[in-house]
């Protein structure tokens, strides 16, 4: 028995002569729910067919519990699958859409009851068996969708932007609702999506896709606080990305020449590529400060406030820097009457351990 629920090994998908999944290795243990994330076009979905048998691979391997897949019909896979249309029978109660995979197995009639309600109380959904689809909510008919995935005890299960279809208060109960579920069930969950709060909320991994390659892989926090690339840098989360003309390293650490003006960033990182192009900073990490209030050590920047804007629990300020660069930074809700205007100059503080060197 092998030590990964999922392996894909050198795997490759071409549609005629265009590369769409460019040589991908993955291993994914059992219990684990990992998201592959990146934009559309990337390469996730099909990843995704690949490993649900919709899709044959070009070259390479897949394996589920060390048995390759190669010549395995979807059917036969033991996958649940739960896409981003709920594809639930109009005509069928809500029982008989979660027992249809079981009754098309051949499962008798008690078995299928019994499975049916097991399902619809880990989706907290008991006492729904009697209804139709039209008669519950959108979130309501993704659990559903969700309980039909699981009903037959699937050794692993695939999902497709399930939550795209809702809208944003519910997409943010679900992530919550699918978490709890993942946990209490103990199975492992390969979520794909775009939406990288999604991601971040729901993932033990992210694996993040781009132009048909993984690019980084690891934990989310890990992945938002050390990207690999500006890529990365840019897609998870928001950043501010400055170019670099030149750097010179230390012990002390990378002092960064910001392009097209006299501004030198210290980087306090013990690691970075061997080739800096770019340096990014999070929104976040970027303080307002007082003229004396920078202490030493850390990067003092001159800059000039261009727009201040109130989402009530933080202000967002933009900021312009020496060579014209873009500076945003999120600062606690700043009361009216704080005296910012526009135009104004400002100081700002960034402590080098927030600052990341990056490759192209």
């Amino acid at each position: 028995m092998s030590e990964f629920d999922i392996e894909l090994l050198s795997v490759t998908k071409s549609f005629g002569q265009v590369p769409v999944v460019r040589d991908i290795n993955l291993q994914i243990p059992p219990g684990e729910f990992v998201s592959i994330l990146g934009p559309s076009g990337c390469g996730k979905t099909t990843t995704l067919n690949m490993i649900a048998g919709f899709s044959a691979p070009s070259g390479g391997d897949i394996r589920i519990r060390g048995r390759s897949q190669l010549n395995v019909p979807p059917e036969k896979r033991n996958l649940g699958l739960v896409f981003q249309n709920y594809a639930l029978f109009p005509h069928m109660t809500v029982a008989e859409n979660v027992g249809f995979g079981l009754r098309m197995r051949g499962a008798r009639r008690t078995e299928t009851n019994a499975a049916a309600e097991k399902a619809l109380r880990s989706v907290h959904l008991d006492g729904f068996g009697a209804r139709y689809p039209k008669e519950l909510s959108g979130g309501q008919q993704q659990r559903v969708a969700l309980a039909r995935a699981i009903a037959p005890r699937p050794s692993l299960l695939l999902l497709d932007e399930p939550l795209s279809n809702l809208d944003l208060k519910l997409r943010e109960a679900m992530r919550a609702e699918l978490k709890e579920i993942h946990e209490t069930l103990g199975m492992t969950f390969v979520y794909v999506t775009h939406d990288q709060e999604e991601a971040m909320a729901m993932s033990d991994r992210i694996v993040i896709m781009d132009r048909g390659a993984i690019v980084q892989q690891g934990a989310p926090g890990d992945i938002y606080r050390q990207p690999a690339s500006r890529f990365v840098a840019d897609f998870i989360g928001r950043s501010n990305i400055l170019p670099i003309s030149g750097c010179s390293r230390s012990a002390s650490g990378i002092k960064l020449s910001i392009e097209g003006g006299p501004t030198i960033l210290t980087s306090g990182g013990s690691s970075a590529p061997a080739e800096i192009s770019f340096c990014s900073v999070r929104p976040q990490s970027v303080k307002l400060a007082g003229v004396d209030e920078v202490p030493a050590g850390v990067n003092r920047l001159e800059a000039t406030l261009r727009r201040v804007t109130d989402f009530g629990a933080y202000a967002e300020l933009e900021a312009i820097i020496a060579g014209g660069h873009r500076l945003i930074l999120h600062h606690p809700t700043i009361a009216t009457g704080h005296g910012l205007t526009y135009g104004r100059p400002i100081t700002l503080a960034i402590d080098p351990a927030d600052v990341r060197p990056l490759a192209m």
